[in-house]
C-alpha cells in the first residue's frame, strides 16, 4: 500500500515533533529498538509464543520510517525472517487461530505498510505472501468457528486480539488483494457487536491484568478503521470512553500495584501506557495523561521486568508515540471522589483518600462476566444456539472483597487460579461447599441463567463507603441456601466493618473466611492480627460464632500453556470462623488498617439493635459508630449521621 497505515496524514507532523512535543516517546522508541538488537531470536518455532515478533517488527518498521536510518531497515529484516519462516504461527494452542497470529498479524501488516517499500522486491513479496496465508488461515477460522470460542466470544481478549490482527492484515493487502475485504467486513460485523455489548461502565470482568492485555485492542482496531474507512466508533457506546475509571480505581494506593480481582498473574502487571495516553486524547482525560506520565516515568521499567503477562509491558512504543497527544493537560485524582460503584460489575470501591498510605476497600458482587454480558448471552444462546460469554478469568468470588492499607495488602485475593474455587477468596462456606459449579478453570460454563449474584445497594457519601451484596443463587439448590447477604462498611478512618446475614431451609454449618498472605496470629479471644509488612491488621470477630482456625490454602495456576516455567504456586493463609450447624447465623466482623509499629487493637463496642446491628470503634479519641439493618432501617444515630438504605454512619471526637 502507498499510504502509510495510520500516519499518511501526519507523517511530517510527526517527524517535526520529534525532538519536541514527542521526545520523550520518540527516545522510548528508539531505546525498545535498541532492546530489539540484543534479542536472540529463534529460528525454529518455540513452544513458548511468538507473540512479541508483532510489536518488535512495528517499533523497528516506524523508527526506519520516521528516521530514514538503514540498520533499522536492517534490524527489521532479522526480526522479519523468523516469522515467514515458520510454517504455523503459534504452536502450543491453537497453531494460526488465536493470539500468537493475532498478534503478528497486527505488528507486520504495520510494518508492511510503513515500511514494505523499503524491502527489496522479493522480501516484500514474502511479507506479502506470508501476511496473505496466515489472514486467510484466521478468517476461515473464525468464519468455521461462529457461535464458539474466540469468534463470537464479544467480552473476551481472545476476540479482540484476533479479529484487530484480521482487519490490520485486511486494509494492509486489500488494495492488491480484493480477497482481504472479507477480512475487514467480518471485523467490523464483530466489533460493532462487541461495543454494542461491552457493559456501559467501562469494568472488566476478567480483571486489571486482562484489561490491560486486552482492551489496548479495541483502541488497536478502532484507530485502523478510523483511518482506513474514515468511520469513528470511540463513541459508539460508553464502554472505552468510561473504561480508565475503572482500572483507576482498582489501582492501588500507591498507583502502582492493583487490585486484582479476576485472573490476575501478580500485583504489579496491569499499565497500558499507549492505551492511557489514546483513552486521554480521545475523551480529554486529563487523569489518564496523568497516570500515562507516572507510570513511564516512575514505575514502568520494575513493572516491565517483575510482570507476570507476556510479551509484557515494553513493546508497545509504537503506540506510546502514536496516540501521544501533548495538547491534554495532566492532572492527578486527587480531585475526584474516593469511591465509585460499577453497577454492571456489582464493583463498588471506597479509599480514604488519594494518598499512597489510604485504606481502599474494593468488593464486588454480580453473575459470571457482569450483568450484561451474563443476561445477553443467555439471549443469545437461546435464540441461535451460539456460546458467546468466555468467563473464564472470572471467580467464584461474589461478596468477596479486597483491603489494602499503610501501602501493604492486608485482606487479599488469590489473583490468578487454574481451578478456581470459592474458598480461595474471602467468602462464605455452607456445609464446606462453595458456589455451583466451581472446581474448575470456567465457573460459569453452560450454568443456567438464574445463578447470580448482586449488589443490592450502595452508600458512597461523606467518607464513608458502604455496599450490600446477596450471593445466595450461587450455591447448590440441594444446600437450600436463602440468604448469603454480606453488609460492608468502610469508614472514613479506614476500618472495615463486615456483617453476614445467612439462611438456608435446614441446619447448615457456615464458614466465613479471611485470606492474608501472612498468618494471622490470635492475641486474644476471637481477637488476631495479621501483619502485611508497613501495615498490620487487628481482626475483631464480635459475633458468638464458637470455632475457628488458621489453615494454609495453596493456589496454583498456568497462565501461559505453552511456557509450564511461567506457572504460578502461591500460598496465602486462611482464618476460618464456623457456626454450629443452624438454619441463620450471623457474622460480624472488623477489621483494622493500622502501621506496622501500631498493633494495638480499637476499643470496640458491639449491640444487638432490632432487626440490626451497632459498633463502635474508638482510636486515639475519635469513635466512628456503623449502624446496619438487616430487614430494614438501620437504628438512628443522630442528625448528623451519613444515611443510607440500612446504613447509617456517624464520626464523633471527644473533646
Amino acid at each position: 500500500m502507498t499510504t502509510p497505515m495510520l500516519i499518511g496524514s501526519r507523517e511530517a507532523e510527526l517527524r517535526s515533533a520529534l525532538d519536541g512535543a514527542l521526545s520523550a516517546q520518540f527516545r522510548r522508541l528508539l531505546e525498545e529498538c535498541e532492546r530489539a538488537k540484543g534479542v536472540e531470536l529463534p529460528q525454529e518455532h518455540p513452544l513458548a509464543s511468538i507473540t512479541y515478533f508483532g510489536p518488535g517488527s512495528a517499533n523497528l518498521a516506524l523508527a526506519y520510517r520516521l528516521t530514514g536510518q538503514e540498520a533499522y531497515l536492517e534490524e527489521l529484516r532479522r526480526w522479519l525472517a523468523p516469522p515467514l519462516s515458520f510454517p504455523h504461527w503459534g504452536k502450543a494452542n491453537l497453531p494460526d487461530h488465536d493470539l500468537d497470529a493475532g498478534w503478528i498479524l497486527h505488528g507486520l501488516s504495520l510494518a508492511y505498510s510503513w515500511a514494505g517499500d523499503a524491502l527489496r522486491p522479493e522480501e516484500k513479496q514474502a511479507l506479502e505472501d506470508k501476511l496473505l496465508l496466515q489472514g486467510q488461515r484466521m478468517y476461515e477460522f473464525a468464519v468455521e468457528k461462529e457461535g464458539g470460542w474466540w469468534s463470537s466470544s464479544y467480552w473476551q481478549n481472545h476476540n479482540w486480539i484476533c479479529y484487530a490482527g484480521l482487519a490490520t492484515a485486511g486494509y494492509a493487502l486489500q488494495e492488491k488483494y480484493p480477497e482481504a475485504k472479507a477480512w475487514t467486513e467480518r471485523a467490523k460485523d464483530n466489533f460493532a457487536l462487541v461495543l454494542d455489548s461491552l457493559p456501559d461502565d467501562g469494568s472488566n470482568n476478567e480483571g486489571v491484568v486482562y484489561w490491560r492485555y486486552g482492551v489496548p485492542w479495541i483502541a488497536s482496531y478502532l484507530d485502523v478503521l478510523r483511518d482506513q474507512e474514515g468511520i469513528d466508533w470511540f463513541n459508539r457506546g460508553t464502554y472505552l470512553k468510561e473504561t480508565f475509571w475503572y482500572r483507576l480505581y482498582q489501582a492501588a494506593p500507591d498507583m502502582e500495584r492493583i487490585v486484582d480481582h479476576g485472573d490476575c498473574h501478580d500485583r504489579r502487571s496491569g499499565h497500558p501506557v499507549a492505551l492511557y495516553y489514546k483513552l486521554a486524547a480521545e475523551y480529554r482525560i486529563p487523569q489518564a495523561q496523568w497516570l500515562a506520565n507516572k507510570v513511564s516515568t516512575e514505575f514502568y521499567w520494575r513493572e516491565a521486568y517483575e510482570s507476570g503477562v507476556r510479551p509484557g509491558v515494553r513493546p508497545e512504543a509504537y503506540q506510546e508515540l502514536l496516540w501521544f497527544d501533548p495538547s491534554v493537560e495532566a492532572a492527578g485524582p486527587e480531585t475526584l471522589p474516593p469511591s465509585k460503584y460499577f453497577e454492571d460489575l456489582g464493583l463498588v470501591v471506597g479509599r480514604t483518600s488519594w494518598d499512597e498510605q489510604a485504606a481502599l476497600v474494593s468488593f464486588k458482587a454480580s453473575p459470571g462476566g457482569g450483568h450484561k454480558a451474563w443476561n445477553q448471552s443467555h439471549r443469545q444462546r437461546e435464540q441461535n444456539g451460539w456460546v458467546t460469554l468466555n468467563a473464564g478469568h472470572h471467580h467464584p468470588d461474589s461478596g468477596s472483597f479486597v483491603f489494602l492499607g499503610q501501602g501493604s495488602f492486608l485482606a487479599i485475593d488469590e489473583g490468578y487460579s487454574s481451578r478456581k474455587l470459592t474458598e480461595h477468596h474471602n467468602s462464605i462456606l455452607v456445609d464446606g461447599n462453595g458456589f455451583v459449579n466451581e472446581d474448575r478453570y470456567h465457573v460459569f460454563e453452560e450454568l443456567a441463567e438464574e445463578f447470580t449474584a448482586e449488589i443490592l445497594t450502595t452508600t458512597l457519601k461523606d467518607g464513608w463507603t458502604h455496599a450490600v451484596s446477596e450471593s445466595s443463587a450461587m450455591y447448590d439448590r440441594g444446600l437450600g441456601v436463602t440468604r448469603v447477604r454480606r453488609h460492608l462498611v468502610m469508614t472514613p478512618g479506614g476500618t472495615l466493618v463486615i456483617a453476614d446475614d445467612l439462611a438456608a431451609d435446614q441446619p447448615r454449618t457456615w464458614t466465613w473466611l479471611l485470606q492474608t498472605d501472612n498468618a494471622p496470629v490470635a492475641i486474644s479471644d476471637k481477637r488476631w492480627r495479621a501483619d502485611a509488612g508497613h501495615g498490620v491488621m487487628p481482626i475483631a470477630a464480635l459475633d458468638d460464632n464458637p470455632t475457628s482456625e488458621i489453615v494454609e490454602t495453596f493456589v496454583h495456576a498456568n497462565p501461559t500453556s505453552s511456557t509450564p516455567s511461567l506457572a504460578i504456586s502461591k500460598k496465602q493463609h486462611t482464618l476460618k470462623r464456623l457456626s454450629e450447624p443452624t438454619t441463620s447465623a450471623r457474622f460480624v466482623t472488623v477489621l483494622e488498617s493500622r502501621r506496622w509499629d501500631d498493633t494495638a487493637p480499637a476499643a470496640i463496642r458491639y449491640d444487638v439493635a432490632a432487626g440490626g446491628v451497632r459498633v463502635e470503634i474508638e482510636r486515639d479519641g475519635v469513635t466512628e459508630t456503623v449502624s446496619l439493618g438487616f430487614d430494614g432501617d438501620a437504628p438512628a444515630l443522630g442528625a448528623t449521621a451519613a444515611i443510607g438504605e440500612g446504613f447509617q454512619g456517624s464520626t464523633s471526637t471527644r473533646r
